[in-house]
Formats: structure tokens, C-alpha cells, sequence
């Protein structure tokens, strides 16, 4: 797969740009400020230790970019490095999708930036990639992310158990997703002219009472 071209993206104060190696420091200052408010969202590796390092975690991403498979954003705000965004797991063909991920710094949370940087960078993927389906998969207890799909109106899909390794533990998701016909005149068009369906983020109550209590595990 040939490699991507990852964009600049903008909407008024925020803009969406290509992560680079040179952002290692500030990014680094950034999630270090931001440990507490992180870490129990944060993706960890099983047998991993828990130090930051930017750099390799850059690079890494960019091999991902060159690869064809992933498009690495920072965000910013007026200029200012504030959070990450990174659409993985590119795939065209028959599949055509992709997954996002994202997150920000405390002090700008709840300002509409997350759902913004969503946005463009699904529209991004439905326009001019071609791809036909953005997945966002959430632990149940991240209610900041939850509030982003619903703002969005990605459409909750199921319930995933011990899915992605968090925190130094493996860790249940909701799914959510969306799909081209849902959003013909695209996501931020839909969400600002207040045109998103309600409820569609609605996680089932099987799925709530089930996320409370944690897999039973067979003795051995």
C-alpha cells in the first residue's frame, strides 16, 4: 500500500496538522502536565513499562504513515499543540475503513475541539480517501468520549470485551461507527446545522450492566 498524504485540516481556531519528529519535546510537556487527567485512557503494552517516549512513539507513527495504513495528526488551538489524532488501520479495497483515536488536554476539554478534530478528520477519510466506514471504539467509563460520539451521531455497534490493552490492563469498549450514506453533506456539516440523530449513540442496557462487572475468567 502506497503511503498517505497526511493533511492539514482546519476549522476556525483549530487546525488538524501532520505530527513530526520536532513535536517530540512540546508533546512530551504536554502529556507529562496532563499524567493524571491520561493515563487511565491510555494504551499500554502487555509486559510493558510505563515510561514516555515521545520520539520512539512518533517515529513509530510515521512508519504507520509511510506504510499506508494510518494518518498521525497533532491538534492544535490557536496555534498551540493541545492533543493527538490518529486515524489507523487504513484498509481500502472491499473493507475500506479505518479506526480513530484521539485525545486532548484537560484544559480544552468540553470546548467542542474533540468533536471538531473528529470531524474533519472523518470527513477527510469519507472525501478523499474513499473510505466507506470510520470506526471509534471507547471504554464505558471515558463519559468525555462517549459525549463525542453523540454529539457526531457515530452509531453504537456492540460491545467488546477485554479489547484493547489500557492502562496495564485489558480493557472492555463500546463500539461505535459511521458510514458514508449516514453523512452525504459530511460530519461537521451534519453536527453544525444540528441535524444529528438522537439516541444513536444510546448504548444498549445489556451492554451498561454488562461493562459494570469485569469477565469471569475460568479457573486454572
Amino acid at each position: 500500500m502506497p503511503a498517505v498524504v497526511v493533511p492539514t485540516l482546519r476549522d476556525g481556531h483549530l487546525t488538524l496538522r501532520p505530527i513530526r519528529v520536532r513535536d517530540a519535546k512540546p508533546l512530551e510537556r504536554v502529556l507529562l502536565a496532563n499524567r493524571g487527567w491520561l493515563r487511565q485512557w491510555e494504551a499500554t503494552y502487555p509486559g510493558g513499562g510505563s515510561a514516555i517516549d515521545t520520539r520512539s512513539s512518533i517515529r513509530n507513527l510515521l512508519a504507520h504513515a509511510r506504510a499506508g495504513n494510518a494518518l498521525p495528526f497533532i491538534i492544535e488551538v490557536d496555534g498551540r499543540l493541545v492533543g493527538q489524532l490518529n486515524v489507523s488501520s487504513i484498509t481500502h479495497g472491499s473493507l475500506s475503513s479505518a479506526s480513530i483515536g484521539y485525545w486532548v488536554a484537560e484544559e480544552v476539554a468540553g470546548r467542542g475541539i474533540t468533536p471538531t478534530a473528529v470531524a474533519l478528520a472523518t470527513d477527510y477519510c469519507f472525501r478523499t480517501l474513499r473510505l466507506h466506514r470510520m470506526e471509534i471504539c471507547i471504554r464505558p467509563e471515558n463519559t468525555p468520549s462517549l459525549r463525542v460520539v453523540e454529539k457526531l451521531g457515530f452509531r453504537y455497534e456492540g460491545f467488546r470485551r477485554r479489547f484493547i490493552h489500557i492502562n496495564g490492563v485489558w480493557s472492555d469498549h463500546f463500539a461505535f461507527a459511521l458510514v458514508t450514506e449516514e453523512v452525504p453533506h459530511g460530519v461537521l456539516r451534519r453536527w453544525r446545522d444540528g441535524r444529528v440523530p438522537e439516541d444513536v449513540a444510546h448504548v444498549i442496557a445489556e451492554h451498561r450492566a454488562a461493562s459494570a462487572f469485569p469477565m469471569d475468567l475460568p479457573d486454572r
